[in-house]
């Protein structure tokens, strides 16, 4: 037993060093190749802590080796752009002037709720108040705002707005979010004749990219091909 806790603490130490001289990135903020070494690091630490039979020694090698590889891979992508962008990638533009660029989420395989909840937790709760939205090569999304939705208080320009709300989204890459529609106040008949009215008689739930409503009445929507739409003021029928 006392074997086991006197290795434990030696590969705590050890590992607690080599996390130390590998920087003080958060996980969110590791590149690719950073995470999967972190994750492999875990992996080999527990081998000589519950292993009496594996040799300490064996066990802090290993470690000791991919700290090398991690400054070797790490000198590599500031040396070299191009190799940069193989190991970690490049930021990708997933929404733009235009709206969101569909192409960009099904290369970099996410979805429209995800695009929505990075969104949400950068304080946008509504899509038409981003100019550009960025996903980074360490999974973390940059936004730039339009400039009416810049940082400044209304109170300060003495001006009257329609109090905040969350608008909630009701068609999701082509699928009717039929659980969202009590929510938004809204009954599928309602969004088929919207479409109709706006786009076209022919169009239906699955030309359409996203749509939201907030219960000010104001709509965003885009279709698969084409961009993004504002409709404010929009009369809600549930």
């Amino acid at each position: 037993m006392l074997t086991i806790i006197l290795r434990s603490i030696i590969i705590y130490i050890v590992v607690l060093f080599l996390f130390r001289i590998m920087g003080k990135r958060q996980l969110g903020q590791m590149q690719p190749f950073e995470l999967v070494l972190t994750l492999i690091i875990a992996d080999l630490a527990t081998i000589p802590m519950a292993e009496i039979g594996v040799p300490v020694l064996h066990g802090i090698v290993p470690l000791l080796t991919l700290v090398i590889l991690h400054f070797v891979l790490t000198l590599l992508c500031r040396i070299s752009a191009r190799f940069s962008m193989v190991v970690s990638g490049k930021p990708v533009i997933i929404i733009n002037p235009k709206g969101i660029d569909y192409k960009a989420l099904k290369k970099l395989n996410i979805t429209i709720d995800d695009v929505l909840e990075a969104m949400r937790g950068l304080g946008f709760f509504s899509l038409d108040q981003v100019e550009y939205a960025i996903m980074e090569t360490n999974g973390k999304v940059s936004v730039l705002p339009k400039a009416e939705s810049t940082p400044v208080t209304n109170e300060n320009l003495k001006l009257k707005v329609e109090p905040a709300v969350i608008p909630v989204n009701v068609i999701s890459e082509g699928k009717l979010m039929k659980d969202n529609l009590n929510e938004a106040q809204v009954s599928e008949d309602f969004i088929i004749d919207f479409l109709h009215k706006k786009i076209g008689s022919h169009t239906k739930v699955k030309d359409v990219l996203v749509m939201t409503i907030d219960k000010n009445g104001s709509v965003y929507l885009q279709m698969m091909k084409g961009e993004s739409q504002i409709f404010k003021n929009v009369r809600r029928v549930a």
